[in-house]
């Protein structure tokens, strides 16, 4: 075997060599407790997320930097990147005292871009993608006589990255795994040429998005595959083709890829919270999110396994996003829909099918029609219950259609739900504050006067101590004073909206 590490030794001499502690800093190791604990395993972080631009990039922008002749200096540097890259060489040149020009897409949010003006980054916006924006940085580059610094392909980078791999072995004890996230391959070939070399019996596994898996494609097929497009959800990571010179290193070093799902990714970025109060962005919880992939399928023993956290800059409107898929990465909410009778009672009977779990979710509209249709989010303890929910449904008498492998639903139709519809009699709206604890909804419908028909319902919890509920009522006018007797017994507070503009538009 390493004999054969000759692209390795090469990357492994020059991360002997590197210099990258002038910008960035060691950074610690931390034990993920209750992930641990779960998975029956020893699970480690290696906190790259710690570093001064909140992402491993620094490392690999500063060493090619800190190399560069003396005319190359003066002429400057240019790069492109949507992000932690353009961090990491607007503070290597800030450091240096070097000119630079960053060229990044238009689509980079602002954040992005302030944070690189905020370093001394001279930043310039073209295209609408990264490779648009590449093309750019490049031909300047070319034009002008700038040092291209590349995110991932260059020598001196993958070997500034590769100081990781020195850290993480001076911290503790020799892992069995360690897991790393994978875009365009630096890291995980400066991590990995250096740990192959010197602890062969490591397994070094990369982990990339199923919808983003160019390393993975390209390994199975000997040879670069580029692919015609990618996801985007973690965007660190999206790389249609991998590095000619990271490929060669990981055909030699890589053990094994993983690829997982934006639901698993999401459920990684909560477990690290759970565990270091931290937030990640979503290609810096890859790593995580491929451990847990693979522990699933290698439950034997008690490992020693390491993760790359490599990155923190998350942008903050993700955040809803990722609470409400965590859940599904978990395999601990399923979401059904289920066709229900239209008349007085249903919803209510319905709600006693589902026993004593937690619901997450209720979007139920009147279709003034024989049937009515729910969509029910349920917390489950994993896929087998999802099934035994269905079949039990199906014995009550309900059709049952499980939606929660569906992204149409998941992204969509969850908030599409409703509409208007024709009401006899009259429709009243109102919004009510639930205590979140089982036993609030039914409740309330056993509060109810006999006559009173629910003909909407939308309810999703929030993660609060007070769920929201939005229901539209039918109340015949021999129940409006029992109806109002009920809500001051109920004591949930609550607003009436049946006036309000919006309602009228739209419900």
């Amino acid at each position: 075997m390493q004999s054969s590490l000759s692209y390795s030794r090469t990357v492994l001499d020059r991360i002997l060599r590197a210099r990258v502690y002038d910008v960035a800093r060691e950074t610690p190791m931390e034990s993920a407790e209750r992930l641990g604990r779960r998975l029956n395993a020893t699970v480690d972080l290696k906190r790259e997320d710690r570093q001064p631009v909140f992402s491993f990039k620094i490392r690999g922008a500063y060493n090619r930097m800190r190399q560069l002749s003396e005319e190359e200096q003066a002429r400057g540097v240019i790069c492109s990147s949507a992000g932690n890259h353009a961090q990491g060489v607007a503070l290597s040149a800030q450091t240096l005292g070097i000119r630079n020009l960053i060229v990044m897409p238009r689509t980079t949010p602002s954040i992005k871009v302030e944070a690189v003006q905020d370093l001394g980054g001279n930043v310039v916006l073209h295209g609408d993608s990264y490779q648009e924006a590449q093309t750019e940085a490049i031909r300047l580059s070319q034009e002008e006589g700038w040092t291209y610094v590349h995110p991932y392909d260059d020598l001196e980078v993958i070997a500034g990255q590769g100081t990781i791999a020195m850290e993480l072995m001076r911290q503790g004890d020799v892992p069995d795994a360690v897991f790393i996230p994978v875009g365009g391959g630096g890291l995980i070939a400066g991590v990995g040429a250096y740990l192959k070399c010197l602890y062969p019996e490591i397994r070094i596994i990369g982990v990339e998005p199923e919808d983003a898996a160019s390393m993975t494609r390209s390994l199975e097929k000997g040879e670069r595959v580029e692919l015609s497009e990618v996801g985007l959800f973690a965007d660190g990571v999206a790389v249609k083709k991998v590095g000619q010179l990271t490929f060669h290193v990981c055909r030699e070093v890589v053990d094994e890829m993983v690829t997982v799902d934006t639901d698993a990714i999401c459920a990684a970025i909560k477990d690290i919270f759970e565990d270091t109060r931290t937030v990640m962005e979503p290609a810096g919880a890859l790593a995580v999110a491929g451990l847990k992939a693979w522990r699933k399928n290698h439950p034997e023993g008690t490992p020693r396994l390491v993760a790359m956290t490599c990155g923190a800059n998350m942008n903050f409107d993700r955040l809803r996003h990722v609470a409400e898929r965590a859940e599904f990465g978990e395999e601990r909410e399923a979401l059904l829909a289920v066709t229900i009778p239209e008349r007085p009672g249903s919803f209510r009977a319905f709600c006693n099918s589902l026993g004593e779990r937690a619901i997450t979710e209720f979007n139920y509209r009147v279709a003034g029609s024989g049937d009515a249709h729910v969509f029910a989010g349920i917390q489950v303890a994993g896929r087998e219950e999802t099934a035994v929910l269905a079949e039990t449904l199906e014995s009550d008498g309900y059709q049952a259609l499980d939606l929660t492998g569906d992204e149409f639903s998941k992204l969509h139709l969850r908030h599409l739900v409703g509409g208007a519809a024709k009401v006899e009699g009259g429709e009243r709206l109102f919004r009510f504050q639930f205590p979140e604890r089982p036993g609030a909804l039914g409740r309330f419908l056993d509060s109810l006067p006999e006559g009173c028909n629910i003909t909407l319902f939308h309810y999703r919890n929030q993660g609060a101590d007070i769920g929201r509920v939005l229901a539209g009522l039918q109340i015949p006018t021999d129940c409006e004073d029992a109806f109002e007797k009920s809500l001051k017994e109920l004591g949930y507070e609550f607003t009436e909206e049946t006036g309000n503009p919006a309602a009228r538009l739209f419900l």
